[in-house]
C-alpha cells in the first residue's frame, strides 16, 4: 500500500476516532441525567461528569437542541421529550403486556386496508408524544418522527387527547400556543370555542382535522381505550362538560392520516367505522 494513502487513511481514522468521542460524552452526560432521573444544576452535572461546566454547558445544548434534554424555567436540566419517548417503548411490553405490539398490529392492520399513514401518540405532562409511526406503501408518505410533540389546537391527536383530561391540565398547555399578544378578551373566545370543540370529539368519540397542519392532509384520531381501564375512562360531565383530573385518563391515541383523496372528510364515518372494527378485534376500543 503507498506511504501516502497510509497517511491519509489515518488521519481519517483520527477524526472519526475524535467524532465518537465527543458523541460518547454527550451520552455520558444524558446518561447522568437518566440516572438521576429528575432535574439537575448545571453544577451537579458538571461535578458528576467531572468536567469544567461551561464544557458540560456546550453537550447541554446540543442534547436540547435535538430534543433528548430539556431546561426547566428554574434553570435545571431534565430529560427531553425523545428520550421520554423511547423510555415508553421499552416500558410498555413490559409493563401493559405487550400493549405496544398490539397497538402496532393494529396500526399495520389499518394501514393495509386505508393505505394511510398511521401513528401511535401517548400522553406526556408535555403533552402527546409520537412513540410509533407506520408508512402507508404509497410514493406519497405523511409521517411525523417518533418523538414528536403533537400540538393540542391543530391536529388530530393533540385534540383528542386535550378532549380527555382535565381542564388545569389543558388550559396552560392551550394557552401556551396561542400568542400571548392575543386580548384577554381574544383568548377567553378563544378557549371558549376550543371548549366547545372538546365536548364535540367527547360526543362523537374522535378527533378530525382538515389541513389544518398540512395544507391537503387530513387525519383523524381515536382513542385507545382498554378494557381493564374502562371503567375509569372518562365521562364529561351533563351539567358542565368538564372532566375531572381524578376521572381518567386516556394514555394513547392512534391516529390516521392521508390526503384528502386518500382520506376524505365525506366519508369519515365509514372511514371511523372500519377503524373502531379493526380496534375492537384487539380490544383497545
Amino acid at each position: 500500500m503507498p506511504a501516502d494513502k497510509t497517511l491519509v487513511d489515518s488521519s481519517i481514522t483520527s477524526k472519526n476516532q475524535s467524532g465518537v468521542q465527543s458523541l460518547e460524552i454527550g451520552l455520558s452526560i444524558l446518561d447522568v441525567l437518566i440516572d438521576r432521573n429528575e432535574p439537575m444544576m448545571l453544577k451537579d452535572i458538571a461535578e458528576a461528569m467531572q468536567m469544567h461546566p461551561a464544557k458540560s454547558h456546550r453537550y447541554l445544548v446540543s442534547l436540547i437542541r435535538k430534543n433528548y434534554a430539556r431546561k426547566l424555567d428554574d434553570g435545571r436540566y431534565g430529560l427531553g421529550d425523545r428520550v421520554n419517548a423511547l423510555a415508553s417503548l421499552g416500558h410498555t411490553e413490559l409493563n401493559q403486556n405487550n400493549l405496544l405490539a398490539r397497538l402496532t398490529q393494529v396500526a399495520n392492520e389499518i394501514k393495509d386496508n386505508l393505505n394511510c399513514g398511521v401513528q401511535i401518540a401517548k400522553w406526556f405532562s408535555e403533552g402527546p408524544i409520537i412513540i410509533q409511526s407506520v408508512e402507508p406503501d404509497s410514493p406519497i408518505s405523511i409521517i411525523t418522527r417518533i418523538g414528536s410533540r403533537m400540538p393540542l389546537t391543530t391536529s388530530a391527536t393533540g385534540q383528542l387527547f386535550a378532549s380527555y383530561q382535565s381542564e388545569a391540565v389543558i388550559q396552560p398547555l392551550v394557552t401556551a400556543e396561542w400568542h400571548t399578544s392575543n386580548t384577554a378578551a381574544d383568548m377567553a373566545e378563544k378557549w371558549q370555542h376550543f371548549t366547545q370543540l372538546q365536548a364535540k370529539i367527547r360526543t362523537q368519540g374522535y378527533a378530525t382535522v382538515t389541513g389544518d397542519m398540512l395544507m391537503g392532509i387530513n387525519a383523524i384520531t381515536i382513542p385507545v381505550i382498554l378494557p381493564q381501564l374502562a371503567n375509569s375512562t372518562a365521562k364529561p360531565s351533563t351539567s358542565s362538560d368538564k372532566i375531572a383530573s381524578e376521572d381518567l385518563l386516556l394514555e394513547y391515541a392512534i391516529t390516521i392520516i392521508g390526503t384528502t383523496e386518500q382520506l376524505p372528510m365525506s366519508e369519515q364515518h365509514n372511514v371511523v367505522k372500519q377503524i373502531l372494527a379493526i380496534a375492537q378485534r384487539y380490544q383497545i376500543a
